[in-house]
């Protein structure tokens, strides 16, 4: 009896010690099988550098009309790349042709990229990218690379063995690779055999734990070897941004100095850091062209955010991309808009804090749901439980923005889980107590179904995002007359505008701006 149970144990031992080998050998011959599907892997190494001319679009969901809504479109474009595969380093001109946000504009620029830092050229030179920018396209030419496969092949150790993971409607046989820090996801087509998606798991500011993918397909013969001509990158699912390969030339005669940075660019280069990159803000930001070029994130280099007092118990937040408006009442605060992420939070919490001591954070007031003015959400319901104030149809979106799970960059609210309480405002409330009054409008507008527009009645101040932003002159706008025709409405005269982005106007001077529709 006991030689039997031997048997069996040792038997049972040899199967557990079996399946992982099994599995790897799986998952390695998936990446052979794609490479001999794509021509080889003697054709792939011969493949030392493209020539690509193409087309691409771009989408933000994040800016859409509506919570939730179709993407909104931002704008066409051009490029011409020059892509050395062996060294890693690409050079691509950009014409685009910018929709959203209005005005629409055309911009011409190159984008650099070379192993250990990255450059943009434009009508006025060269300057460095930050050292984020750098690290975020580097990931994404390793994930658009026809060597990212010979790369696993190559790197056995990297690759590991994957149940079969969803595309759409579609389940299909993975493998992860660790390539320098990054975990790519690989899906296979099961009947070709070639790369469907390139997956890597992101933290999106307003999504929390998300797939990003490279979905791959018009697949051409070039150079001895089959090439993805449409590239269509998808945030869980919905469509970013989108490539399309025109014309594609295998090594192309690249010239000596085709990735020569002038020295001032070399001196003041950043290296590209390999944790902690923002890539979804960087990636998506960089589609909208509303990128903030620095490591800082929210301001430039040798910016800062910082408080600018409208009234002794206002404090307008300025100097990032997107602000906040803090509104000291009797005994607490409100705080208008969330502006980028957990950064930006923090800091405003901890300055509100240290101006108004022994007051808490009560209410945050958002003003519509776009992320750059959301983002940082979650960090006022870590705080302490700030109850949130969003307008109508909006509450289901930012119940859902509270539970989503952030374990890929935990922030305060996964560490320390609290519950959300969320209220709309459909046309109108008020915020009031001994000290203060504020009266929050939802207004109709054209930029986002479900805007607030706040005033804080005794000093006479208007809050105002995106419909007005202050940054020199104020033109008239579709955006500019619906804020008008709000303060109409509501009795409001001889205001100060405090915007949501740039920093203040009075109404009086901007009166041309807010005539009626």
């Amino acid at each position: 009896m006991k030689y039997a149970l031997s048997i069996v144990a040792a038997l049972l031992l040899a199967m557990s010690q079996t399946q992982p080998v099994l599995a790897q050998n799986g998952a390695n011959n998936l990446v052979k099988q794609a490479i001999a599907a794509q021509g080889g892997a003697d054709a792939l190494r011969a493949l030392k550098g493209l020539a690509i001319k193409g087309e691409a679009r771009f989408w933000e969901p994040e800016q859409s009309e509506k919570a939730g809504g179709e993407p909104r479109f931002l704008g066409d474009a051009t490029f011409t790349m020059t892509w050395d595969l062996e060294k890693g380093m690409a050079r691509t001109e950009w014409d685009r042709d910018q929709k959203y946000p209005d005005p629409p504009v055309k911009l011409k620029y190159t984008e650099t990229v070379l192993p250990t830092f990255g450059y943009v050229t434009d009508e006025k030179g060269s300057r460095a990218m930050s050292g984020i920018r750098a690290a975020a396209h580097l990931r994404e030419l390793k994930r658009a690379s026809p060597w990212l496969l010979m790369k696993a092949m190559d790197t056995p150790k990297g690759i590991a063995a994957m149940g079969d993971q969803k595309l759409g409607k579609q389940s299909l046989p993975a493998v992860s690779f660790n390539d320098g820090g990054t975990k790519f996801t690989i899906l296979f087509e099961s009947k070709t055999h070639l790369p469907a998606a390139i997956r890597t798991r992101d933290d999106d500011n307003i999504h929390g734990d998300s797939d990003y993918d490279l979905v791959l397909g018009d697949w051409k013969e070039v150079g001895g070897v089959k090439i993805a001509h449409a590239l269509s990158y998808q945030l869980n699912g919905v469509e970013v941004a989108k490539l399309t390969y025109q014309e594609l030339s295998a090594n192309p005669m690249i010239a000596a100095d085709a990735f020569a940075a002038p020295d001032a660019v070399k001196s003041e280069a950043k290296a590209p850091p390999t944790s902690n990159v923002p890539y979804q803000w960087v990636l998506r930001r960089l589609f909208l062209t509303r990128f903030v070029d620095s490591d800082s994130i929210l301001y430039l280099p040798g910016g800062g955010l910082k408080l600018v007092e409208l009234a002794p118990n206002v404090q307008h937040v300025q100097g990032g991309s997107a602000n906040n408006l803090i509104v000291a009442m009797k005994d607490h605060l409100v705080i208008i808009d969330a502006p980028y992420g957990e950064l930006q939070s923090r800091w405003v919490i901890d300055a509100a804090k240290a101006k108004y001591p022994g007051k808490p954070i009560k209410y945050l007031v958002l003003s519509h749901h776009h992320m750059d003015h959301t983002g940082g959400t979650r960090t006022y319901i870590a705080e302490g439980g700030a109850e949130v104030i969003v307008p109508s149809p909006d509450k289901a979106h930012f119940e859902k923005v509270a539970r989503a799970p952030h374990t890929v960059a935990p922030d305060e609210l996964q560490k320390k889980p609290k519950p959300a309480k969320i209220v709309e405002v459909k046309d109108q409330m008020t915020l009031k107590d001994d000290v203060g009054e504020i009266r929050l409008y939802n207004i109709p507008n054209p930029h986002a179904e479900g805007m607030i527009i706040a005033h804080v009645v005794k000093d006479n101040i208007v809050w105002v995002t995106d419909l007005v932003s202050p940054r020199g002159a104020v033109q008239r706008t579709e955006g500019t007359a619906a804020v008008g025709d709000a303060l109409r409405k509501y009795g409001v005269s001889g205001a100060t505008i405090a915007g949501g982005h740039g920093t203040t106007a009075k109404q009086a001077d901007i009166a041309p701006a807010l005539a009626q529709n």
